[in-house]
């Protein structure tokens, strides 16, 4: 009979009074929280899925003086109008080869800078180096694009300037197609790094310190610890990470692309987003920039609930 007593006072602990009336502390001690959460709320309810009616008019021959109920049904011709469309295919093409390119070259710059910081041990240098670092990401693309003319531009860039004052000749960084692209992702790899080191060093400051006392009793040096203890411990940041970079593969920056563009390198500038840019706010063609957006958030939806699989059956938590 005494062994009862314990579940018996555990079911009267668990009754739905006594859950709720803990609910009700809780919020009465934790409202200041919630309380913050409303602003964001409503950001998201209303800019985020209040927009989803706005996806209607990628079905319909959408005029803006008839409004979204006096525009006709279309179906799918205005899918089909897009597929069919000359510069379709290039945009899609560009989009992948430039956010493939990014993830290749910018998404292990973080973690690699990540692990470089960790390991310094002089702390006014590390918050310095910090603080420049993560400046990049709060310049906007048009400062940058203005700056990287002044670096990268043929005549009087600075880049140029010295190149040819060591006996070299001139470069065109942004006046020549491949060259281009070599400025796009290194420009790209330069604004990113440092604030992706962020969640990183976040990640890196959970690892147990007794890991890497066992290493060192091991006879692992700094860089064994790094690669044996480190790396292994942030492994769920960097796949969920990449994860959601995958899922941006169809995205691509318009800012980015549009304070880069010139008119003597065009091969890889049109992607989706200038597209969408160009077919709604220069072209009035609400209906045909709508269907490809909703084509590129498809594909994105597509790409991270795939990896996601996949990072699951290679045994990581994935996002869901």
């Amino acid at each position: 009979m005494k062994q009862n007593k314990p579940a018996a006072g555990n079911a009267a602990m668990n009754t739905p009074e006594r859950r709720r009336e803990s609910r009700r502390l809780y919020m009465k001690k934790n409202w200041q929280l919630y309380a913050l959460l409303v602003l964001p709320l409503l950001f998201t309810i209303i800019f985020k899925f209040g927009a989803y009616a706005g996806l209607t008019i990628a079905f319909k021959d959408y005029k803006v003086a008839k409004g979204y109920a006096g525009s006709p049904w279309v179906g799918f011709e205005v899918f089909q109008k897009v597929f069919s469309d000359r510069r379709f295919g290039p945009a899609v093409w560009n989009t992948l080869l430039l956010n493939i390119l990014d993830l290749i070259f910018s998404f292990p710059m973080p973690i690699i800078l990540a692990l470089v910081l960790n390991e310094i041990r002089c702390k006014w240098f590390k918050r310095v180096s910090q603080t420049l670092l993560y400046l990049p990401h709060f310049l906007s693309w048009v400062i940058i694009g203005a700056l990287a003319y002044q670096l990268f531009q043929v005549g009087n860039g600075v880049i140029n300037v010295l190149i040819q004052k060591v006996g070299g000749s001139e470069v065109p960084f942004l006046q020549s197609d491949g060259w281009w692209l070599f400025t796009y992702v290194l420009i790209g790899v330069w604004q990113t790094m440092g604030w992706g080191t962020i969640l990183y060093l976040a990640a890196i400051t959970s690892v147990s310190p007794e890991l890497y006392e066992a290493a060192r009793v091991d006879g692992a040096g700094r860089w064994k610890q790094c690669l044996h203890v480190t790396l292994p411990c942030i492994r769920g940041t960097i796949v969920t990470l990449l994860i959601m970079n995958l899922g941006k593969v169809m995205q691509g920056s318009f800012e980015r692309i549009y304070a880069l563009t010139n008119a003597k390198a065009t091969k890889y500038t049109t992607t989706i987003p200038v597209l969408v840019f160009r077919w709604g706010i220069e072209s009035g063609k609400l209906s045909e920039s709508t269907a490809i957006g909703l084509f590129q958030s498809v594909i994105g939806l597509i790409l991270v609930v795939a990896s996601d699989y996949i990072a699951k059956r290679l045994g990581e938590d994935g996002l869901i």
